[in-house]
């Protein structure tokens, strides 16, 4: 690792408790001592969260009011129309919420990723199609402009947005892809000098609503890193056509709008080359790290809200609102996946701001993971939801939108097969140069809301040798082990944390032998090694979290949570696990429903909601 990433370790979380454990019904614990939260939600960091995101959620309001033209029910029927909801598009508006996706040094108010996750989790709590469809598609279509264009590019295109306009991203093709990476689009030199471009998509997002586009042409008849360039077209071409193509309908994200495209004969001037000439591989490499990230952290907001429905399905018209027995595992399992996901996709988005020479990996194994977990977790909350979770009504109507959501949104802009053959070619190497031999990175990478230095585009690469992550597993673990266990979840989370080190020690086996080639990215063994490297990668983010949080008195700083997202981390990889305390579940359970109670976020912050 760089000289910039390599500080003192993380420090040794403290050998006593932070506080007592309060039980799952909030109440006091039954030694009489009171709870040292009073409400078990309070967040370790409040100052990095943008005072513009609070204003966008009461903006939004109470998304179970039916009467809300923002709310649930609100955001069904447009689904159900395949529109988006115009109200809430015209709000978005006035919040200039375009301006969040333009750096600060442009005009715009984009300085660090963790905060831009922030500000979008009020919306993408409430719809996911809306999320993509209004603004952060023009995100990942304008990074690759903030990563390699001139002054004259970032300029106009920060005026396109600034202004509340789109930028809409033409994909190349990519194999094992779904519409929006089929067929592409191909660009010759010009007479004269220039570029002129012929080809079609079969879906564009946004491409009816904007005529500024990101092309990745195929300037190269060879495959390779040198085949395709990056191309600006700012607005409706000089010469050649433009054509919007029958508007294509998605299983998921109904209101969004893809259309196919087709351009023709479309001429474009040698200053529409963002970067060089056969660079647009390696910008898509370099860029898509910000979408690898930022896909995750706002997406996870949506399975939020449906924790939020379960939880209110199986305590209504209980005793005392506490669920059955049956729902506790389900119900502090999927909240404790909600916080080993942030854990990882905050890291991520840290790690862009604090160490862009070394996050290229990280972020497409954060891509890579979170997808199925997720998943994952909306079946467990289907079987809590019951025949409840075909209500179109405004209380759980949200649910079926989101289940059909979700596949789109995780494969809308670079899916499973494109982490993939970022990480597994990596494999052999990490194994015989990184694993057990890399730096720890400092502990502020692990802290959430912390302040971050400014994003800078332009430092993004696409290599990196060392692990992050791994070396922060090995280390929490050697730490935990060498001091006395204060109490039984302490001795678990030890446990845990060194079978989670054991698994790394045989992925460092199995992958020092894969060969050393690029054929190693379809290799079945590989893939398989990969999945199993991504979820010990989320064990180590959620190691990093509970050791940042060593001095505070909040929820994050009790061992409960990481020893319940480490116990399914390990049953998913078939590692042995042990007796897990019952506090565990017990405690988790407890934060969910108070967070639930007093309208809290059910990620790592615990921010107040609407509703």
């Amino acid at each position: 690792m760089t000289a910039t990433a390599g500080t003192a370790p993380t420090p040794a979380h403290p050998t006593t408790p932070a506080h007592h454990t309060t039980p799952a019904d909030g109440t006091a614990p039954a030694d009489g001592t009171a709870p040292a939260r009073a409400h078990g939600f309070a967040p370790a960091h409040d100052g990095g969260e943008p005072a513009r995101a609070a204003r966008l959620e009461a903006a939004l309001g109470d998304p179970f009011d039916p009467g809300n033209p923002h709310g649930h029910l609100a955001l069904v029927r447009a689904d159900d129309s395949r529109e988006a909801p115009a109200a809430t598009e015209a709000l978005l508006a006035d919040h200039a919420l375009s301006a969040e996706f333009v750096p600060h040094d442009l005009g715009g108010r984009l300085t660090d990723l963790e905060q831009l996750a922030r500000v979008l989790r009020p919306l993408f709590r409430r719809d996911l199609a809306l999320g993509y469809g209004f603004g952060v598609t023009s995100l990942f279509a304008a990074s690759s402009v903030w990563t390699a264009g001139d002054a004259s590019q970032r300029a106009a295109l920060a005026r396109v947005l600034l202004d509340g306009g789109r930028v809409a991203i033409v994909h190349r093709e990519v194999a094992h892809a779904n519409a929006i990476l089929r067929r592409e689009v191909g660009a010759q030199p010009a007479p004269g000098g220039g570029f002129v471009l012929n080809g079609s998509k079969d879906a564009v997002m946004n491409a009816d609503r904007t005529d500024t586009f990101v092309v990745y042409a195929r300037t190269s008849p060879q495959d390779g890193s040198a085949s395709h360039s990056v191309l600006l077209l700012p607005g409706p071409p000089d010469r050649g056509e433009v054509h919007r193509l029958a508007r294509v309908e998605m299983p998921g994200m109904r209101g969004a709008r893809f259309h196919g495209l087709r351009l023709n004969d479309v001429h474009l001037p040698p200053s529409a080359l963002v970067g060089s000439p056969g660079q647009g591989v390696t910008l898509a490499l370099r860029s898509f790290q910000i979408s690898h990230c930022l896909i995750p952290g706002t997406v996870l907001a949506g399975v939020d809200g449906v924790l939020r429905l379960a939880v209110r399905a199986a305590t209504e018209n209980r005793p005392g609102r506490q669920p059955a027995r049956r729902w506790h595992k389900a119900l502090s399992g999927v909240f404790a996946d909600l916080l080993a996901c942030d854990a990882m996709a905050v890291t991520g988005l840290r790690a862009l701001s604090l160490m862009p020479q070394d996050a290229y990996l990280l972020a497409a194994a954060v891509k890579y993971t979170m997808p199925d977990l997720l998943r994952e977790d909306l079946e467990e909350l289907a079987a809590v939801l019951g025949a409840r979770g075909y209500d179109r009504g405004p209380l759980y109507g949200g649910f079926q939108k989101l289940a059909r959501d979700l596949p789109v949104a995780g494969l809308g802009h670079s899916g499973t097969a494109v982490c993939q053959a970022v990480l597994v070619p990596q494999l052999p190497a990490l194994a015989r140069q990184a694993w057990f031999r890399s730096q720890e990175p400092p502990a502020h990478l692990y802290t959430p809301g912390a302040p971050l230095p400014p994003l800078e585009h332009r430092s993004l690469t696409h290599s990196g040798t060392d692990d992050l992550l791994a070396a922060t597993l090995i280390a929490a673990a050697e730490r935990l082990t060498a001091q006395p266990a204060a109490t039984p979840l302490h001795a678990a989370l030890a446990r845990l944390a060194q079978t989670l080190v054991g698994e790394l020690r045989e992925l460092r086996t199995r992958c020092a032998a894969l060969p050393a080639t690029s054929s190693t990215a379809v290799d079945p063994l590989a893939c398989a090694l990969a999945d199993r490297y991504a979820l010990v990668l989320s064990a180590a983010a959620c190691l990093g979290v509970w050791e940042g949080q060593a001095s505070a008195d909040t929820f994050l700083a009790d061992p409960a949570w990481a020893v319940l997202v480490l116990s399914r981390i390990a049953r998913r990889l078939g590692a042995p696990v042990g007796e897990v305390p019952a506090e565990a579940q017990q405690t988790v359970l407890a934060e969910v429903l108070q967070r639930c109670r007093h309208a809290r976020s059910l990620d790592l912050y615990a921010t107040p909601l609407a509703g």
